[in-house]
């Protein structure tokens, strides 16, 4: 049976393969941003407090973020090595990388909670919080730390589900953890009048039993990789493999700590508490509208590393031909959604009328350039497949690191503070053009035998 679940990666016709896998990803990786939207939701709507409450806790949003960033080191770079190995019928080494990642994301998680724990308080003044905004962040963030260890696993190793064609599974793992945070959010926040505090209890109690259901399902005979305790030693080797694929998502989700630094300071010197909660919105909005892609593309790259590791290579450039075509899509329908009605999403957050009318005023200018955003996402998903970590890595420093963030910092010298949401599109489409043009320079040389010899 498992067998068989393989081996459909590289002999059911592609269009059909990558329904049967994106739909269960899309639905998980909407299902798993619930974590931190559904309690932005329900915080925004506290009486009084609500708006401000709100922001305090979007100032955390650079610590969850590298926290998932370190999650993503790992998982984002092991998965496709091991998709590529089970092609290859190399099982033995595929379990190494599982065993070697889950080592590395235990360490990752005791490193990062006791130094968020006791670096709070300045990073968070840091990242733009106010005296009044500062004790909602510290209430959130103090309780969220203490289930590190489960985010690192539920996020981690889920990738590793979804590398096997176990869509539904990894679906599956992720929908555990946010039913569970829906039904205590209200209860916690509302009922037991814990407020932010009660947000962050939900959440790392759903985390926790993601991470049990995920790590139960890897040891057990359901799952074509097993963890193993012979491979939770450290191999250098391994792990350097991992970590040089995995420093592209890294990077990418870790510099959106780095960007939210950036722009809530400059929100708060250009403009103060109500453009630092506009910016808390626009985050939320954006992981709306890039969820269903990354659902998607997550759940096609085992597609491309199994067939790439078999050398298939037609179906390689069949499934990345399509999954171009289709972010390109899917994230245009979205940025005229957000673009046209960019209230109606703001009401979702908050209902103060100021906070409201500024949202509708700078969303259209922030979302403007997630239309071509789409090609990026599935360039970089079809380099991350097929293992090309140089690539991947340049792709995702330039978009933030040497042109959003400079811009960001730049531009309100000459705009003010519409100079900081001026910034997302101006990199947005020069990143995407770029990535684009990479592809097409490279995709013959990176899909064949010599490329293939060079994986390890």
């Amino acid at each position: 049976m498992q067998q068989s679940r393989d081996e459909k990666l590289g002999t059911m016709p592609i269009p059909k393969l990558m329904l049967s896998l994106a739909i269960p990803s899309v639905i998980a990786q909407l299902i798993n941003v619930l974590y931190n939207i559904v309690d932005r939701m329900y915080i925004g709507h506290i009486a009084d407090i609500g708006h401000i409450a709100l922001t305090g806790v979007g100032l955390t949003f650079p610590v969850i973020m590298i926290i998932s960033a370190f999650s993503a080191f790992i998982g984002a770079g092991g998965a496709p090595l091991a998709a590529i190995a089970l092609g290859k019928k190399d099982k033995e080494r595929a379990e190494k990388i599982l065993g070697n990642g889950t080592t590395v994301l235990f360490c990752f998680s005791v490193i990062l909670t006791i130094f968020f724990l006791i670096f709070k308080r300045p990073l968070l003044y840091m990242f733009g919080a106010s005296d009044e905004t500062i004790v909602y962040a510290i209430n959130y963030i103090s309780i969220y730390l203490l289930g590190t260890i489960f985010v690192q696993f539920a996020l981690g190793l889920n990738m590793f589900i979804s590398s096997q064609g176990q869509a539904r599974t990894a679906m599956l793992s992720v929908l555990i953890g946010a039913v569970i945070n829906i039904v205590l959010d209200p209860v916690f926040i509302f009922i037991l009048h814990m407020g932010v505090q009660g947000a962050a209890l939900a959440t790392i109690i759903s985390q926790a039993c993601s991470a049990v259901w995920v790590v139960n399902f890897l040891c057990s005979s359901r799952s074509a990789i097993r963890i193993r305790r012979k491979h939770l030693l450290p191999e250098w080797n391994i792990i350097k493999s991992v970590m040089s694929l995995g420093i592209s998502p890294f990077i990418m989700q870790a510099t959106e700590s780095a960007i939210t630094i950036v722009l809530n300071s400059g929100l708060q010197t250009y403009g103060g508490d109500l453009y630092v909660g506009s910016m808390t919105i626009l985050q939320s909005v954006m992981q709306l509208v890039c969820t269903p892609i990354n659902g998607f593309t997550q759940g096609i790259q085992p597609i491309i590393s199994y067939n790439f590791g078999a050398r298939k290579y037609d179906r390689v450039k069949k499934t990345y031909r399509l999954t171009i075509a289709i972010t390109f899509t899917v994230a245009t329908i979205f940025c005229l959604c957000t673009v046209n009605c960019p209230t109606l999403f703001a009401r979702i957050f908050t209902t103060n009328n100021e906070l409201i009318s500024l949202v509708g005023k700078v969303m259209p200018v922030f979302m403007a350039g997630v239309w071509i955003f789409g090609i990026q996402m599935g360039c970089q998903t079809t380099f991350m497949g097929l293992g090309q970590a140089k690539i991947s890595l340049f792709i995702a420093l330039l978009r933030k690191v040497f042109l959003l963030i400079p811009l960001a910092i730049i531009l309100p010298n000459f705009f003010g503070v519409m100079g900081i949401y001026y910034a997302e599109p101006i990199s947005d489409i020069t990143a995407a053009t770029t990535a684009g043009i990479i592809f097409l320079t490279v995709r013959k040389k990176i899909v064949s035998d010599e490329a293939l010899k060079k994986i390890k």
